[in-house]
């Protein structure tokens, strides 16, 4: 019970730190506001208005007390409360109180006068609607009423429209000026966010500059040491393997012209076979060597691209299944190597090859399925390490380092993108590839 509860809290919180820092600020802003404002409208403001409403009734209640004593002139006690007591009194004779129920039930000024009228007199009636800042206040006596038109300041107390606005625009001017500070301070967070990401997707960073509090800094100046790290390791990589591949290319050389010196041309052939072997698996070290490409990242259309390889390849085993045009963010270059080495993959192995394009909510989906062999789902973690090789189907084969895969997988984790394997609908081996926006 409790295990759901929290979750339901979680799910109605906001996700974002600026905003989540925002309710932290504000909230208790509010609650103080609406503690006060109730504190106020409680004790003082609806008392007041209480202890003025209480008055008025009073003095009406001694006025008609004294009309009422009075035997000879009642036009003078009535001219005379009237000035005294800032209001307007009329006695109409023979008039029966209006019927209509004009009182408002929302409002704090009519239920007090109501109140209080109720305790004096058992029949009354009163407008407070009708006129913009009088009270018409009718009160039943003999066979007649008295009307007193009151000012509406003597039963409420004009203060509260001040004091609302002076609690509410500090408050209001207190949470922009929280706005313009935690804005500042999550900004430095969301640059170390983004850094990051476009850091894993192997983009190349500018220098990252770290500002903020004292701990975001702190967290941007280690994100930016093992930037270089990272970096300095990829870079010795590529250079090592780059340069034994390159180093190797010179014997080989010589080995192909000695080749040609040979008159035997069985054993000629049989080492001409061996060298090319050699060579095929020296460009495949250069191209593992060379898959993390300081190429900058443009936006490209995947659709033409994965037609136009399909194009060059010439090939009927090769099918599509492409209906509409999709764009991308990325390295346009290390795509293209990377759809060439999986189409490679199920050409060597297969008889057809179905390729499938489509677009969802968050990524651009590439299905690549064949009918070969496949490979056992056991072995389906391992063929993305490098150098890696299985003694079956795919994997045998003499000229192969076992970097195809390892050099594609690298490409598509580069993006920000994933890519797993499956058995396709023909029994052979589907590869799917997440690739983002």
């Amino acid at each position: 019970m409790f295990y759901g509860l929290n979750k339901f809290i979680k799910n109605l919180l906001p996700k974002q730190l600026f905003y989540r820092a925002l309710l932290i600020v504000a909230t208790p802003i509010i609650i103080l506001q609406i503690i006060i404002s109730v504190v106020f409208f409680d004790s003082l403001w609806i008392k007041t208005n209480k202890g003025m409403t209480r008055a008025l009734v009073g003095e009406i209640k001694f006025f008609i007390d004294a009309y009422d004593n009075e035997q000879y002139n009642k036009d003078s006690l009535t001219k005379l409360f009237s000035e005294s007591h800032n209001l307007k009194v009329k006695y109409f004779p023979h008039k029966i109180l209006p019927k209509d129920d004009l009182e408002r039930w929302f409002s704090p000024m009519d239920r007090t006068l109501r109140r209080e009228l109720k305790s004096q007199f058992a029949n009354h009636w009163f407008d407070t609607t009708s006129m913009q800042e009088l009270i018409d206040l009718k009160i039943k006596y003999l066979n007649g009423y008295f009307q007193f038109i009151v000012p509406k300041d003597r039963v409420t107390n004009s203060s509260a429209r001040i004091f609302a606005l002076w609690i509410t625009l500090p408050a209001f001017l207190l949470i922009i000026i929280a706005l313009i500070f935690l804005k500042n301070q999550t900004r430095p967070i969301i640059n170390l966010a983004k850094a990051s990401a476009k850091f894993g997707r192997g983009e190349d960073v500018d220098e990252f500059r770290p500002s903020g509090a004292l701990e975001i800094r702190q967290a941007g100046y280690e994100f930016d040491k093992m930037r270089k790290r990272i970096m300095k390791h990829l870079n010795q990589r590529s250079e090592m393997l780059s340069g034994i591949s390159h180093d190797l290319r010179t014997p080989l050389t010589r080995i192909k012209l000695q080749l040609a010196l040979i008159k035997d041309k069985d054993v000629s052939k049989k080492l001409s076979d061996d060298v090319q072997e050699m060579e095929k698996m020296l460009n495949e070290y250069l191209q593992f060597a060379s898959s993390r490409s300081l190429e900058k990242s443009e936006n490209f259309n995947l659709t033409n691209l994965i037609i136009n390889i399909i194009k060059k390849y010439e090939n009927e085993k090769i099918t599509s299944d492409i209906s509409e045009n999709i764009f991308m963010d990325g390295r346009k270059n290390l795509i293209i190597r990377c759809i060439n080495n999986l189409i490679d993959n199920s050409v060597k192995y297969a008889n057809k090859v179905h390729i499938q394009l489509s677009k969802s909510n968050n990524h651009n989906i590439i299905v690549i399925d064949d009918d070969g062999p496949g490979i056992d789902k056991k072995e389906y973690e391992n063929v993305f390490k490098p150098f890696y090789k299985i003694n079956k189907s795919r994997g045998d084969a003499k000229s192969s380092v076992g970097l195809g895969l390892s050099i594609a997988s690298d490409i598509i984790r580069s993006h920000g993108g994933n890519i797993m394997l499956d058995v396709s609908p023909s029994k052979g081996l589907r590869v799917k590839v997440f690739l983002p926006f």
